[in-house]
């Protein structure tokens, strides 16, 4: 065991996973193992694990519900950090809700609705987590994190915890100042209104229903894999370059939605880097537009 591993059992009360297989914690069902997992279960717990690694100089990275990452197949080298049940709590206060960093989002949506409350719809098919969502400024149907956001506890690389405002996240089309400031968020607050819970329910229930008739979701994916060009849409340009269906290896671009890479059953990180290139250079030959990835690449080469 290295010896920073070592000192991480040492910290209270934490749960340290040696050579943990990042396959189990993607919605690709891809990746090889991590040197170590760490599951803190507050912020304080997390801040402490920040401090530890920040004076080590041990590489980390977050992963929420593994919803936007494909893993390399030999791994990650450093700390992979996964919030445990005690950051995954959700509490309403009137029109405010606060939850933590690894609460569902899916889940904090569908709380909403049945609190009455109008503002995460878009949500409720977003699979991450809350901190993943604040990260990205995720957002879908017309609608994003920003336009709801009313602070975070953040948990600096430095182990300092800080609080951000709207403006201090410095919001754009899925990025967040975390793009450039790294840091962990241990709980959001968000401001949503009051609405009508039949409404909320059917629009939630509507959304539901479209997904599941235009995504590829009892296949293994990672949502939409390149993000969508000003004025146009990525899936429409993959599918105009007669792209849907090509394989390599075990990774298919959807024959559903053209926006969608599918673990066909062994798909390797390799396979969907390769198939991602192959549409990029396609689209780009064919249409002039360079498509940007939506999903991050992690881990070692």
């Amino acid at each position: 065991m290295q010896q920073w591993i070592s000192h991480l059992t040492r910290l209270e009360a934490l749960e340290v996973l040696p050579n943990e297989p990042m396959s189990k914690y993607t919605t690709w069902k891809i990746g090889g193992p991590a040197d170590a997992m760490v599951v803190p279960e507050n912020s304080q717990q997390l801040a402490e694990l920040m401090r530890l690694l920040y004076a080590e100089g041990i590489p980390w990275m977050i992963i929420g519900k593994g919803s936007n990452l494909l893993v390399s197949d030999k791994g990650i080298r450093g700390c992979v950090i996964r919030l445990g049940a005690g950051l995954e709590q959700i509490a309403f206060s009137g029109a405010e809700v606060c939850a933590g960093g690894g609460a569902s989002v899916v889940r904090l949506s569908i709380m909403a609705g049945k609190e009455g409350l109008t503002g995460l719809e878009f949500a409720g098919g977003i699979p991450g987590t809350v901190g993943g969502a604040v990260y990205m400024n995720a957002g879908a149907h017309g609608s994003d994190v920003s336009r709801i956001f009313k602070s975070a506890d953040i948990v600096l690389e430095t182990g300092e915890l800080v609080t951000y405002t709207a403006e201090d996240m410095k919001f754009a089309y899925r990025h967040s100042v975390l793009h450039e400031q790294r840091g962990i968020v241990a709980q959001a607050c968000f401001s949503l209104a009051a609405g009508d819970r039949l409404e909320v329910a059917a629009a939630m229930a509507a959304y539901k229903d479209r997904r599941r008739k235009t995504q590829p979701l009892t296949q293994p994916c990672a949502g939409s894999v390149f993000r969508n060009p000003p004025g146009d849409h990525a899936a429409r340009l993959i599918e105009a370059a007669g792209l849907k269906g090509t394989k390599v290896g075990g990774a298919e671009v959807s024959t559903l939605h053209a926006n969608f890479i599918v673990n066909t059953g062994q798909a390797t990180a390799e396979d969907v880097l390769a198939l991602m290139e192959q549409v990029k250079a396609t689209v780009q030959g064919k249409f002039d537009v360079a498509l940007v990835p939506e999903v991050f690449f992690v881990g070692e080469r």
